[in-house]
């Protein structure tokens, strides 16, 4: 097979820029990617993403929305960068070239300007993204130290190549980045999560290798950022995978989802995970998971909140990532010597604190239980004794649960659970677990989230089919369900469930109350939240991750009744990681 070797190379904007590099896989085909490094001679350390969104499409055209709110609020994004060659998702070469950082990214196979076939996360793509690493490893310009970085995607296929042990692979950053194809992605406690059909329609089909004259140009370089061929609609559909209909197909966590799941024994080189509070749906689980199962002895924790791509930009997040990459690639033994195993940004009702701790969970948490009181829709710190059952549509917006005004300010940050029991009017059940926040007046408290602004604490669901638990991997407040089995209801008979709720952070105020919905339906706030031009749904408080298709839920399985129960040997309760003050 001959390869096209052309590309071109410039100097601009303070940067030696080569666009179009090809990189050749070991199955012949050719990847594309652009190199941004700083001018002349010289042996630099590589920041390399690999990726679906097209390295010619910028930030500004491709997701304006996002980029118009960050440049607005956060001013410090936009300074001291022209700002073209930006891209979701990535670095600002303009940010890092200056530190003596070589930027590689790379289109992925059958997206921007890399032909083949596409295939999410799949075995070929994560032998792709090995072979790039490989190959900055060993150019002239390179110091043979490669570090991963980018937010999301950038950040999920991070984990699956980690686990292939890379010779070149120096350390990864994973911002905001999912792990477990099944639980974190695609099934939330054996739900389908619609995102991923969707999210295919509006961030990867507009830029499949193929589109050429249909598609957009980069405002860098005039090329066509699709490549320079024009496919009809049949050459492309045939060219991708059908993303949403395969991930439907696999309705338990099986060998298609484990081939797109990090092996966590084999993931040993040095970590940055960074979570988001509010992104739950997608964003924070797979971070926490990563700092505590890696089997790296150097890894480090950060979660913050606000959107999932902002603090990426911003000059703590930067900043954050310059530190980490000067000790691992660079050899800087003094940049990140007082770094703490875990750096939080507390959430408060209006502000955030920044703390360090040891480890995660943190260790001086205080597990404290409350009990569900189906008679009066308390939370009460202890159990009632008296036995009662609580009714609702099983498709529908559920019951809510309060605690008295809190007397005290009081912390709550950390993977959280619930026990319930519950029985069906049908062979199945979903439940849906929202923890709030309400004012002394009872009006519920929202957070700009990683996508949705009116973004509640914490979030959980379990199908009552998957209540089956990994008994190794359970802790009492992370419960690890093993979903290889479905377990159908004998109609109107209880069953134990165990329930996680992904990890959150929140300052309740003295005089407020915390809440716990058990729905059978997504969270749905009580105003819109608007749209965003990358996703196809309004933002009603889940943001896109949402558990809608009819395919897999139902009405004549999921539309019945489910009834709580409770009494003196089954106590329902949420268990909460209170955190004391550092003085108390």
């Amino acid at each position: 097979m001959t390869v096209n070797t052309a590309y071109k190379s410039e100097i601009r904007d303070g940067m030696h820029v080569d666009w179009d590099v090809p990189i050749v896989m070991d199955d012949g085909l050719v990847l594309r990617a652009d190199i941004y490094r700083p001018i002349g001679e010289g042996q630099f350390p590589v920041l390399l993403s690999y990726g679906p969104y097209a390295k010619g499409l910028s930030f500004q055209a491709g997701y304006p929305s996002a980029w118009n709110r960050m440049a607005e609020k956060h001013p410090d994004v936009t300074s001291g960068s022209s700002n073209l060659y930006q891209n979701w998702e990535v670095a600002d070469p303009e940010k890092w070239v200056p530190h003596g950082y070589a930027l590689v990214r790379v289109d992925s196979r059958g997206c921007g300007r890399s032909p083949g076939f596409i295939d999410h996360f799949s075995p070929r793509e994560t032998q792709d993204f090995h072979d790039c690493i490989e190959w900055a490893g060993v150019q002239p310009w390179s110091n043979g130290k490669v570090g991963l970085s980018g937010i999301s995607y950038y950040g999920i296929n991070q984990w699956h190549v980690a686990s292939t042990q890379p010779k070149h692979l120096a350390a990864i950053c994973v911002w905001e980045g999912s792990a477990d194809w099944y639980r974190d992605m695609t099934h939330h406690g054996g739900i389908l999560s619609t995102f991923w059909a969707n999210w295919y329609d509006m961030q990867v089909k507009t830029v499949q290798y193929g589109l050429g004259e249909n598609g957009p140009r980069s405002p860098a370089t005039g090329e066509l950022v699709c490549g320079d061929e024009t496919f009809d609609d049949a050459t492309l559909a045939a060219n991708r995978s059908n993303f949403g209909d395969d991930i439907f197909a696999h309705p338990l966590d099986d060998s298609y989802h484990r081939a797109r799941s990090p092996d966590w024994n084999n993931v040993t080189c040095p970590i940055l995970t960074a979570a988001n509070w509010g992104g739950q749906g997608l964003h924070p689980r797979g971070n926490y998971e990563g700092f505590v199962r890696a089997a790296s002895t150097e890894k480090f924790l950060e979660a913050h909140g606000i959107e999932h791509w902002t603090h990426y930009y911003t000059d703590y997040g930067r900043e954050l990532q310059l530190r980490f990459f000067n000790r691992y690639l660079k050899g800087d033994t003094t940049s990140w010597a007082d770094q703490p195993p875990v750096q939080l940004l507390v959430r408060h009702i209006d502000t955030w604190e920044q703390r360090a701790e040891a480890a995660w969970p943190i260790p001086r948490t205080q597990w404290t239980t409350f009990y569900l009181d189906l008679a009066s829709d308390a939370l009460l710190p202890e159990p009632s004794p008296n036995a009662a059952t609580r009714s609702f549509a099983a498709m529908g917006d559920g019951l809510t649960f309060l605690t008295a005004p809190f007397a005290d300010e009081t912390e709550i940050t950390g993977p959280m659970a619930a026990k319930l029991f519950a029985s069906s009017s049908t062979t199945d059940a979903d439940m849906f677990l929202v923890v709030r926040v309400f004012t002394p007046d009872l009006k519920e408290v929202v957070f700009q989230g990683a996508i949705d602004p009116h973004t509640p604490i914490a979030q959980g669901w379990l199908r009552a089919s998957h209540r089956k638990l990994d008994p190794v991997l359970s802790e009492p407040y992370r419960p690890y369900h093993t979903h290889d089995e479905k377990q159908a209801l004998t109609p109107d008979v209880p069953v134990e469930l165990d329930i996680e709720i992904w990890p959150s952070s929140i300052v309740v105020p003295a005089g407020y109350r915390l809440g716990l919905s058990v729905r059978g339906r997504d969270y749905e706030y009580a105003f819109s939240g608007g749209k965003l031009s990358n996703f196809k749904n309004e933002l009603r408080g889940c943001g896109p991750f949402l558990h809608d298709d009819p395919r897999d839920r139902q009405p004549e399985i999921f539309g019945g009744t489910t009834t709580l129960h409770a009494d003196a040997a089954h106590r329902p309760f949420l268990l909460l990681p209170v955190i004391p003050k550092a003085n108390a």
